[in-house]
Protein backbone atom coordinates (compact mmCIF):
# COMPACT_ATOMS: atom_id res chain seq x y z
CA UNK A 1 0.00 0.00 0.00
CA UNK A 2 2.65 2.00 1.18
CA UNK A 3 4.66 1.37 -2.51
CA UNK A 4 1.40 2.62 -4.45
CA UNK A 5 1.43 6.25 -2.59
CA UNK A 6 4.75 6.24 -3.55
CA UNK A 7 4.60 5.43 -7.24
CA UNK A 8 1.27 7.99 -7.54
CA UNK A 9 3.95 11.08 -6.97
CA UNK A 10 6.41 10.12 -9.69
CA UNK A 11 4.80 11.64 -12.37
CA UNK A 12 4.58 15.09 -11.60
CA UNK A 13 8.40 14.43 -10.70
CA UNK A 14 9.18 13.16 -14.23
CA UNK A 15 8.02 16.48 -15.70
CA UNK A 16 11.00 18.59 -14.32
CA UNK A 17 8.94 21.09 -12.83
CA UNK A 18 7.65 21.34 -9.30
CA UNK A 19 5.61 23.48 -7.03
CA UNK A 20 8.82 25.55 -6.03
CA UNK A 21 9.78 25.79 -9.52
CA UNK A 22 6.61 27.36 -10.47
CA UNK A 23 6.16 29.54 -8.20
CA UNK A 24 9.56 30.98 -8.63
CA UNK A 25 9.53 31.80 -12.14
CA UNK A 26 6.10 33.69 -11.22
CA UNK A 27 7.63 35.72 -9.04
CA UNK A 28 10.47 36.45 -11.28
CA UNK A 29 8.31 37.45 -14.56
CA UNK A 30 6.71 39.46 -12.33
CA UNK A 31 9.64 41.59 -10.84
CA UNK A 32 10.96 41.92 -14.48
CA UNK A 33 7.67 43.25 -15.18
CA UNK A 34 8.30 45.93 -12.25
CA UNK A 35 11.88 46.70 -13.69
CA UNK A 36 10.34 47.26 -17.13
CA UNK A 37 7.26 49.33 -15.61
CA UNK A 38 10.11 51.93 -13.30
CA UNK A 39 11.96 52.23 -16.31
CA UNK A 40 9.40 53.30 -18.61
CA UNK A 41 8.27 55.79 -15.31
CA UNK A 42 11.40 57.21 -15.53
CA UNK A 43 11.88 58.04 -19.04
CA UNK A 44 8.75 59.76 -19.07
CA UNK A 45 9.98 61.84 -16.07
CA UNK A 46 13.11 62.49 -17.70
CA UNK A 47 11.00 63.43 -20.97
CA UNK A 48 8.73 66.11 -18.98
CA UNK A 49 11.67 67.95 -17.46
CA UNK A 50 13.19 68.06 -20.62
CA UNK A 51 10.10 69.59 -22.21
CA UNK A 52 9.51 71.55 -19.32
CA UNK A 53 13.12 72.94 -19.71
CA UNK A 54 12.63 73.48 -23.24
CA UNK A 55 9.54 75.27 -22.88
CA UNK A 56 10.89 77.44 -19.94
CA UNK A 57 13.98 78.45 -22.04
CA UNK A 58 11.67 79.53 -25.29
CA UNK A 59 9.38 81.86 -22.75
CA UNK A 60 12.40 83.59 -21.06
CA UNK A 61 14.68 83.67 -24.43
CA UNK A 62 12.22 84.10 -27.55
CA UNK A 63 8.70 84.54 -26.31
CA UNK A 64 10.22 87.42 -24.35
CA UNK A 65 8.99 91.02 -25.26
CA UNK A 66 12.31 93.57 -24.63
CA UNK A 67 12.07 97.25 -25.41
CA UNK A 68 13.80 98.50 -28.52
CA UNK A 69 16.71 101.10 -27.91
CA UNK A 70 16.32 104.39 -30.23
CA UNK A 71 19.53 106.56 -30.42
CA UNK A 72 21.70 109.29 -32.07
CA UNK A 73 25.00 107.25 -33.88
CA UNK A 74 26.90 109.66 -35.54
CA UNK A 75 26.96 112.73 -37.99
CA UNK A 76 28.19 111.65 -41.32
CA UNK A 77 28.86 115.22 -42.49
CA UNK A 78 27.64 119.24 -42.31
CA UNK A 79 26.27 120.69 -45.16
CA UNK A 80 25.75 123.74 -43.60
CA UNK A 81 28.24 125.49 -40.92
CA UNK A 82 27.99 128.71 -39.72
CA UNK A 83 28.97 129.78 -36.00
CA UNK A 84 29.42 133.09 -34.68
CA UNK A 85 31.10 133.48 -31.27
CA UNK A 86 31.18 136.97 -30.89
CA UNK A 87 27.62 137.76 -31.88
CA UNK A 88 26.67 134.76 -30.86
CA UNK A 89 25.03 132.69 -33.40
CA UNK A 90 25.07 129.23 -35.20
CA UNK A 91 23.07 127.97 -38.15
CA UNK A 92 23.83 124.27 -38.93
CA UNK A 93 22.53 121.57 -41.05
CA UNK A 94 24.14 118.40 -39.91
CA UNK A 95 23.47 114.80 -41.44
CA UNK A 96 22.69 112.55 -38.58
CA UNK A 97 22.47 108.91 -38.60
CA UNK A 98 19.51 107.34 -35.67
CA UNK A 99 19.81 103.76 -34.44
CA UNK A 100 16.75 101.69 -33.92
CA UNK A 101 18.18 98.56 -32.07
CA UNK A 102 15.80 95.36 -31.93
CA UNK A 103 16.92 92.40 -29.65
CA UNK A 104 13.65 90.66 -30.52
CA UNK A 105 12.84 87.72 -32.18
CA UNK A 106 10.98 89.66 -33.95
CA UNK A 107 10.25 92.85 -35.79
CA UNK A 108 10.11 96.23 -34.24
CA UNK A 109 7.20 97.97 -36.30
CA UNK A 110 7.26 102.45 -35.68
CA UNK A 111 5.41 105.19 -36.20
CA UNK A 112 6.26 108.45 -36.64
CA UNK A 113 9.12 109.83 -34.63
CA UNK A 114 9.94 113.49 -33.99
CA UNK A 115 13.53 114.24 -32.65
CA UNK A 116 14.10 117.27 -30.70
CA UNK A 117 17.21 118.76 -30.26
CA UNK A 118 18.18 121.09 -26.70
CA UNK A 119 20.82 123.75 -25.90
CA UNK A 120 21.18 123.45 -22.06
CA UNK A 121 16.51 123.11 -22.19
CA UNK A 122 16.27 124.90 -25.36
CA UNK A 123 14.77 123.85 -28.58
CA UNK A 124 17.73 124.14 -31.20
CA UNK A 125 16.27 121.77 -33.92
CA UNK A 126 13.80 119.26 -34.57
CA UNK A 127 13.33 115.90 -37.35
CA UNK A 128 11.15 113.10 -38.33
CA UNK A 129 11.86 109.50 -38.06
CA UNK A 130 9.48 107.82 -40.69
CA UNK A 131 7.76 105.09 -39.87
CA UNK A 132 9.28 101.63 -40.42
CA UNK A 133 10.62 98.43 -39.13
CA UNK A 134 13.64 97.14 -37.62
CA UNK A 135 13.84 93.33 -38.48
CA UNK A 136 14.46 90.45 -35.51
CA UNK A 137 17.89 90.98 -33.86
CA UNK A 138 19.01 94.01 -35.79
CA UNK A 139 20.03 98.06 -35.80
CA UNK A 140 17.84 99.98 -38.28
CA UNK A 141 19.86 102.76 -39.54
CA UNK A 142 17.99 105.76 -40.87
CA UNK A 143 19.99 109.21 -42.17
CA UNK A 144 18.25 112.14 -41.55
CA UNK A 145 19.27 115.72 -42.15
CA UNK A 146 18.81 118.18 -38.85
CA UNK A 147 18.53 121.80 -39.08
CA UNK A 148 19.98 123.19 -35.70
CA UNK A 149 19.35 127.04 -35.43
CA UNK A 150 19.90 129.59 -32.64
CA UNK A 151 16.85 130.80 -31.49
CA UNK A 152 16.52 134.37 -30.13
CA UNK A 153 16.14 133.55 -26.62
CA UNK A 154 19.65 132.71 -26.99
CA UNK A 155 21.05 135.48 -28.19
CA UNK A 156 22.16 137.35 -24.34
CA UNK A 157 22.96 133.87 -23.00
CA UNK A 158 26.52 134.03 -21.55
CA UNK A 159 26.55 130.15 -21.45
CA UNK A 160 26.28 130.09 -25.27
CA UNK A 161 29.01 132.69 -25.78
CA UNK A 162 31.67 130.87 -23.29
CA UNK A 163 30.72 127.67 -25.19
CA UNK A 164 31.09 128.53 -28.42
CA UNK A 165 34.32 130.53 -27.73
CA UNK A 166 35.63 127.28 -26.30
CA UNK A 167 35.06 125.15 -29.37
CA UNK A 168 32.24 122.58 -28.18
CA UNK A 169 28.97 123.06 -28.24
CA UNK A 170 26.76 120.72 -25.91
CA UNK A 171 23.47 118.97 -27.15
CA UNK A 172 20.97 116.93 -26.59
CA UNK A 173 18.36 114.76 -27.88
CA UNK A 174 15.16 113.77 -26.93
CA UNK A 175 12.08 111.29 -28.67
CA UNK A 176 9.77 108.73 -28.11
CA UNK A 177 9.29 106.17 -30.17
CA UNK A 178 6.04 103.98 -30.31
CA UNK A 179 5.61 100.72 -31.97
CA UNK A 180 4.98 96.97 -31.38
CA UNK A 181 6.73 93.90 -31.57
CA UNK A 182 5.42 90.75 -32.64
CA UNK A 183 6.90 87.62 -32.26
CA UNK A 184 6.22 84.45 -34.44
CA UNK A 185 3.57 86.61 -36.64
CA UNK A 186 0.82 85.96 -33.52
CA UNK A 187 2.10 87.62 -30.35
CA UNK A 188 2.27 91.09 -30.39
CA UNK A 189 2.90 93.77 -27.42
CA UNK A 190 3.37 97.60 -27.64
CA UNK A 191 6.80 99.29 -26.89
CA UNK A 192 8.08 102.38 -26.28
CA UNK A 193 11.50 103.02 -27.49
CA UNK A 194 12.69 106.83 -25.59
CA UNK A 195 15.98 108.61 -27.03
CA UNK A 196 17.83 110.58 -24.14
CA UNK A 197 21.25 111.27 -26.08
CA UNK A 198 24.26 113.87 -25.12
CA UNK A 199 26.33 115.05 -27.83
CA UNK A 200 28.95 117.82 -28.35
CA UNK A 201 29.28 120.19 -31.84
CA UNK A 202 33.14 120.30 -32.25
CA UNK A 203 33.57 123.96 -33.86
CA UNK A 204 37.54 123.73 -34.88
CA UNK A 205 36.40 119.99 -36.72
CA UNK A 206 33.10 120.46 -37.89
CA UNK A 207 32.18 117.08 -36.41
CA UNK A 208 30.02 115.33 -33.78
CA UNK A 209 31.71 113.33 -30.86
CA UNK A 210 31.20 112.24 -27.47
CA UNK A 211 27.52 111.08 -28.38
CA UNK A 212 26.06 108.91 -25.16
CA UNK A 213 22.56 107.66 -24.92
CA UNK A 214 20.86 106.20 -21.59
Amino acid sequence: MAEKEQQAYHPAAANGYSRNDAETGGVDSKELRRQKQKKWALYIIAFVIFQTGIIVLFTFTVMKFRTPKFRVRHSKSFDTFDVQPATPSFNMRMNAQFGVKNTNFGPFKYGNTTVTFYYKGTEVGSTNVRKSKANFRSTKKVNVPVDLVMPTTLASSTDLISDLNSGILPLTSQAKMNGKVEIMFIFKKKKIANMNCTMEVNISTKSLQNVKCK
